[in-house]
């Protein structure tokens, strides 16, 4: 019998989602209501995925000519709602989904962050996660009255001491705190109860938390680390880790160096789930797949302007002024630091016109494009190939049609090969995680 493995889905902000893609209906005046993404949860709940994942952005981007303009006419990751507000709603919408929204180290403060995520634990009855960001861009800085963002390898020492605030204040009820004694009027026992007085160089906090016990004792935490500070961060802190290296090789070379950390500073490796961004094609033919996948490249070669400006919204590079038609040459950047690696993996010796297309082509760490049951048969090859706990979803155009093209379509042909869990067996999210 094959190794099941975990599905989960990486929700590319809770907006306007994928506006001006066919089937997308009336997002454009309907979106107010995410009424959508509830859809999409109860979809990807009824496929028993473990977890749905908001990710976020707190400012609009001018990554393009110093200019707003390109990103409002054309939705890109614009307008944006408040995700913990979104998970609120995802979470009274479903009965066994994890519900893992965003929340930036440099925009919430630490209490704020433990008190947001163990409130929302506490709703769900234990399905509550944290996807753990240290921010990227000095546009969503400025918002918040600061000059710009830290150096990047500063930001995780800064989110080192966020991060254990946040652990320290989940702990700092004990279990069995609440008695609800009503003989001796007792309701909390005050000897469970304590403060942390945590003083370090970025951050402090008194606690305790006064929101009170997580169901879980801790939330789950997410984190996607790209570069070698971000691995090591992540194989110190993350319960799931949302990984997108591009090819077989490198995701097999990931996958073993973060183990390998985890397994030396005294971590079991297999309590940290380690999930490949995934975007597979679906269809009803082999033909129709393939034809859907060829359009990508065509729909990116008609708008290069807004990919590479969606492209450097987040490596806060301005391509605007670079030459389309010369090799993309070195870069660098104080942003996403993985996007942009793997950005210039697949451009290798191209021209920028080129190198966008490519990467708008793909399906993120690699591609999957066939039939329900020949996309089942290649993902079972990807994890025998690379080992690993599982993919998280990810799709440019989501829509109920392309939803429903993995959760009715590609699911059920992961179950019958038993690649796929059938039912939850827990009703906490890091159960289900830690359930193989």
């Amino acid at each position: 019998m094959p190794s099941p493995f975990h599905l989960s889905w990486f929700l590319q902000g809770s907006s306007a989602q994928a506006w001006g893609e066919p089937w997308t209906g009336n997002i454009g005046s309907d979106w107010m209501s995410a009424e959508i993404f509830v859809d999409l949860a109860r979809a990807i709940e009824r496929a028993c995925f473990d977890y749905l994942l908001i990710e976020d952005s707190i400012f609009i981007g001018e990554n393009w000519n110093n200019s707003r303009d390109i990103f409002l006419k054309n939705g890109i990751c614009v307008p944006r709602q408040e995700p913990s507000v979104v998970a609120t709603l995802l979470a009274a919408s479903t009965k066994r989904l994890g519900i893992v929204p965003t929340l930036s180290t440099f925009a919430y403060a630490p209490y704020l962050t433990a008190r947001i995520i163990g409130s929302l634990d506490q709703i769900s009855g234990g399905r509550a996660g944290w996807n753990l960001v240290t921010g990227f861009a000095d546009l969503a800085a400025r918002n918040f009255g600061l000059d710009g963002m830290a150096d990047h390898e500063e930001r995780y020492q800064m989110a080192d001491e966020y991060v254990a605030i946040v652990k320290q204040l989940w702990d700092s009820w004990e279990p069995g705190a609440i008695r609800d004694d009503r003989e001796n009027g007792i309701l909390i026992d005050p000897t469970k109860v304590h403060t942390i007085d945590y003083a370090g160089k970025y951050y402090s906090s008194r606690g305790p938390l006064n929101s009170g016990p997580c169901p879980q004792g801790r939330p789950v935490i997410a984190q996607a680390g790209g570069s070698s500070t971000g691995r090591a961060f992540a194989a110190t802190h993350a319960d799931t880790i949302v990984a997108a290296p591009t090819g077989i090789e490198n995701m097999k070379r990931y996958r073993q160096e973060v183990r390998a950390q985890m397994a030396a500073m005294g971590r079991d490796p297999d309590s940290c789930k380690l999930l490949f961004l995934l975007s597979p094609i679906i269809a009803e033919t082999e033909e129709q797949a393939r034809w859907h996948a060829d359009q990508r490249g065509i729909q990116a070669a008609q708008s290069i302007e807004t990919r590479l400006a969606r492209l450097g919204w987040a490596v806060n590079i301005d391509f605007s002024a670079f030459d389309l038609d010369a090799p993309v040459g070195e870069l660098s950047t104080n942003g996403t630091q993985s996007t942009l690696q793997n950005f210039l993996i697949r451009a290798g010796k191209n021209t920028l016109r080129e190198a966008v297309i490519a990467n708008s082509s793909v399906g993120y760490c690699v591609d999957v494009v066939g039939t329900p049951d020949s996309a089942a048969d290649q993902m079972r090859e990807i994890m025998e190939e690379v080992g690993g706990d599982g993919f998280l979803i990810v799709l440019p155009d989501v829509s109920r049609r392309s939803i429903a093209t993995i959760t009715d379509g590609l699911v059920p042909a992961l179950q019958r090969r038993g690649l796929a869990r059938k039912a939850y067996e827990h009703a906490h999210l890091r159960d289900n995680l830690l359930e193989f």
